[in-house]
């Protein structure tokens, strides 16, 4: 919830970033590239970001030397561009967490489940070159596990990675939400993919991923169950 006596749409004539900068700041919140930002950003100001973003993006493209004005093809790629970010690419840090629901563990379930592959969609907080991948997911609930619907890790997934991203935090990003969401004795995730900071610029190397994992819990302490849940998933060799 946003403090009421922080600063608020209607009380001045900054910019509707600055307005939302302020609010962190008042609050002591950081905001890096992958952190949710969504308690701070109220009723309305979601278009006043996009309409901010489209503007300044348009300066880019001035200082790139592209006559938006005569080209068809970039007349409107400022506004589609803000769009894409706050809407998509980079939703999960304007939106709050998807709704998940929860379920007691009435039959004490206590083997292990994966789920996965779930694909994956990201942007580099270095380049803003996409990362594409898959991840799997381990679990071992106990009695006070709180389990929930298949589709909600993969949405889950998406809100975390739909943001700024390097993998390494983002899996551990995961990781935690999960561990205080369901309450498991064990947590792994195991993340695959591309980055085409990598293809596009750089070395363009097409062939090299990056995979890594966060083991917690159970899966940290246990070889054999860590052994038994790598063996069951399939990265790409």
């Amino acid at each position: 919830m946003i403090n009421p006596d922080l600063p608020t749409a209607g009380e001045d004539s900054d910019p509707v970033s600055t307005r939302i900068r302020k609010r962190l700041q008042a609050a002591k919140t950081r905001f890096f590239a992958n952190d949710n930002i969504s308690a701070f950003i109220e009723t309305g100001e979601l278009i006043e970001i996009e309409n901010e973003v489209a503007e300044k993006f348009a300066a880019v493209l001035d200082s790139l030397i592209i006559d938006v004005e005569q080209d068809h093809n970039t007349r409107e790629t400022a506004r589609r561009v803000a769009k894409m970010y706050l809407r998509e690419v980079f939703a999960g840090r304007y939106s709050p967490a998807p709704p998940v629901t929860e379920f007691p563990n009435i039959s004490a379930l206590n083997e292990l489940m994966i789920v996965g592959p779930i694909t994956v969609r990201s942007a580099c907080s270095h380049h803003f070159c996409p990362i594409m991948g898959r991840l799997w997911i381990g679990l071992m609930p106990n009695g006070h596990s709180n389990l929930i619907g298949l589709s909600k890790y993969a949405r889950v997934a998406e809100w975390i990675m739909s943001r700024p991203q390097i993998q390494e935090e983002a899996v551990t990003q995961l990781a935690d939400h999960f561990m205080e969401r369901v309450r498991p004795d064990g947590l792994a995730i195991v993340m695959e993919a591309d980055h085409f900071c990598m293809h596009w610029r750089g070395v363009k190397d097409n062939e090299s991923k990056m995979i890594n994992s966060v083991m917690r819990g159970s899966f940290l302490k246990d070889p054999a169950l860590r052994r038994e849940f790598l063996s069951l998933i399939t990265p790409s060799r």
